[in-house]
């Protein structure tokens, strides 16, 4: 795609993330967080983890010869509506039983029944945390991770406290997070961290970013799919450029095939969350699909 080949564009990407690291590293002397010695009564120590598999292959692109399994083997087969019966939860999990996708993602009353209906597949489930408005409190976020986890979720997709990332105090950001990853990473299931980019200014989805990676999570999320738009390249050459090789970084929102995924991969993209799996799949087999079903 033009976007990831052109020179301008990733230079102006480098420049604006680094002048805001910059300016953040320069009131960071105080504390680990950057809020002054204070910030160490609310954030526990930081956690080193190495990353689980999800997360490691950071920096593979899918080039010319990637087959439709190679997609499918990055897209998060996501139903998140609240309408969405047991009818349809099945049906997106054999889907992406069919299809070999890198998880199905469903709301948490239906994680059970996922684990059961993809139980032999190899397709992993993975659930929401603080969904979507990211305002619950920090232990109960812990706790509905423990929940999922027990039901038979292997990866958590939380919402941060935008609120908290707004008023400037990146301590409660931290800590909100790692309060799901360490939940999450006593069972070895990985977490990533939904910043909600729709709702932010540059310098704070770098502050989100930053705030994730030293929480320990595994990935940084750009959306929920309810806010007034989803992932962008620029949003996503930006959390690239932000947390560098360490971590997963998700597209989700507004991704409606194949053509868009390939742009997010080439901006940084190493999961798609979309509720269009199939016909990314289909499209990246060469099969014409219809006009794919609103984004989730």
């Amino acid at each position: 795609m033009a976007y990831s080949q052109n020179g301008d564009f990733e230079r102006l990407v480098e420049q604006i993330t680094d002048v805001i690291v910059a300016r953040l590293n320069g009131g960071a002397e105080d504390g680990a967080c950057g809020c002054g010695s204070a910030c160490f009564n609310r954030c526990p120590e930081r956690m080193q983890r190495v990353l689980d598999a999800g997360a490691s292959r950071i920096g593979i692109l899918l080039g010319e010869g990637a087959t439709a399994r190679d997609w499918a083997a990055m897209v998060d087969h996501t139903l998140l509506k609240p309408e969405a019966s047991e009818k349809d939860i099945t049906r997106l999990c054999e889907e992406a039983a069919q299809y070999h996708f890198a998880s199905v993602c469903v709301n948490p009353s239906w994680v059970k029944t996922s684990a059961c209906v993809l139980r032999g597949s190899g397709v992993p489930v993975c659930t929401v945390v603080g969904f979507p408005l990211g305002a619950t409190l920090p232990d109960v976020k812990a706790y509905e991770t423990r929940r999922a986890i027990f039901d038979g979720a292997r990866e958590i997709d939380m919402v941060i406290n935008i609120g908290a990332l707004k008023s400037g105090d990146d301590c409660a950001v931290e800590y909100d997070i790692r309060s799901v990853v360490e939940a999450a990473h006593e069972a070895g299931v990985l977490v990533k961290t939904i910043i909600e980019t729709a709702l932010l200014t540059d310098e704070e989805k770098v502050r989100a970013c930053l705030a994730a990676k030293r929480a320990g999570a595994d990935f940084v999320k750009t959306s929920t799919g309810f806010a007034k738009s989803g992932a962008t390249v620029a949003d996503i050459a930006l959390m690239r450029r932000t947390v560098g090789p360490d971590l997963g970084v998700k597209a989700a929102g507004g991704v409606k095939g194949i053509e868009d995924a390939r742009a997010m991969v080439e901006a940084g993209a190493t999961r798609i969350g979309a509720s269009v799996g199939v016909k990314i799949a289909q499209e990246a087999a060469g099969v014409k699909t219809a006009a794919s079903a609103a984004a989730y």
